[in-house]
């Protein structure tokens, strides 16, 4: 045989060998070759998946009704876990707080989600602005007066002839006012400081079951608490919201984000020792075992009540219309408004 036929000879096998590699005949010389039980169409499937562009992220921001803290232990769980990622997600947290409204920021389309109580809702849409909420995070309100042990209050009539500190505008202190006798109260602005309130052993001061009670310990004061819900104002504490407008152009996104809200409040129930510890970065004035205090207080609130039989987040038009009816019998609605106009409940797994 000559050079030339030699040379044409190793031409067509390179040739040939080729061929057999492009159309999944070859191993690479990386791996013994395929078996007959491997599907041949497996390695370039892998191939073109692995070279496949990941999906794009949508971008959304919440912000929170106030400083990092265990009552948003579900956000921090969706963001730390990568639960918003999983659900198509790039979740950027705004703080809140004195300065910080969440209603306005959401209303002026500076943020898709917000965090708020359902009077602060309901009390916007008299303002003109119109939000609808999609979730509860807090079935109750925690909300309450606390006062030292020896203190004889039994109901709220028994704060007469009290100081009490209290925020000046507070729904649920023109409610009380309303419905109670309470002319006697000694009404002093609510700081959040409490050193006035431990120099005057008979006085009472607005708190949380979730809070302030872990602090007096500290403190080695031993105090008790009156939940504000047992007058009969309890609308749901801390609700997930967007704005009508945003909701009913961006229906499949508002339906992902809450599925990614609520599977983050569920992963909290189980993981919340180490979700704490993000909560304590993003908010270190609050100490780790404060959070952890608040986490374990606010329990029944998220899981208990119509979320430990219906699932969490869920809400009813009686508790709807029962607050909307308070709030226009205290003057601050102009005109009442269907429950429809306000919540759902149809985003809510297993709605």
């Amino acid at each position: 045989m000559n050079k030339g036929m030699k040379l044409g000879g190793l031409a067509l096998t390179v040739l040939l060998m080729a061929v057999i590699t492009a159309c999944g005949g070859g191993n690479g010389g990386n791996s013994p070759a395929a078996t007959a039980s491997e599907e041949p169409s497996a390695a370039p499937t892998a191939a073109a998946e692995a070279s496949a562009p990941p999906a794009e992220l949508k971008k959304a921001k919440i912000v929170l009704n106030w400083f990092p803290k265990a009552q948003h232990g579900g956000v921090y769980a969706a963001k730390e876990q990568g639960i918003f990622e999983q659900n198509g997600f790039d979740v950027t947290v705004e703080p809140g707080g004195p300065q910080v409204s969440a209603v306005q920021i959401v209303a002026s389309g500076n943020a898709e989600f917000g965090l708020a109580h359902a009077d602060q809702i309901v009390i916007a849409k008299n303002q003109g602005i119109d939000l609808v909420v999609v979730a509860a995070a807090l079935q109750g309100s925690p909300q309450a007066f606390m006062f030292q042990e020896d203190v004889a209050i039994d109901g709220f009539e028994d704060l007469n002839g009290r100081t009490v500190f209290i925020q000046p505008g507070i729904t649920y202190w023109d409610y009380l006012k309303k419905q109670y006798d309470l002319s006697g109260v000694k009404e002093m602005t609510y700081t959040g400081q409490h050193v006035n309130f431990l120099a005057d052993p008979e006085s009472v001061t607005q708190s949380f079951v979730t809070s302030e009670p872990f602090f007096m310990e500290k403190e080695g004061v031993k105090v008790k608490t009156l939940l504000v819900s047992e007058s009969g104002y309890n609308p749901y504490n801390v609700v997930l919201f967007v704005t009508k407008d945003y909701l009913d152009n961006n229906r499949d996104t508002v339906a992902g984000f809450v599925k990614a809200f609520s599977e983050g409040w569920m992963s909290y129930k189980d993981t919340s020792a180490e979700v704490n510890k993000a909560i304590f970065e993003a908010n270190p004035n609050i100490a780790l075992d404060a959070i952890g205090f608040e986490d374990e207080a606010q329990r029944e609130f998220v899981y208990g009540g119509d979320a430990a039989e219906h699932g969490f987040g869920y809400m009813t038009e009686e508790r709807w219309s029962t607050l909307i009816d308070q709030l226009a019998e205290l003057g601050l609605l102009k005109e009442k408004f269907a429950t429809s106009e306000i919540f759902t409940t149809e985003f809510l797994p297993g709605q």
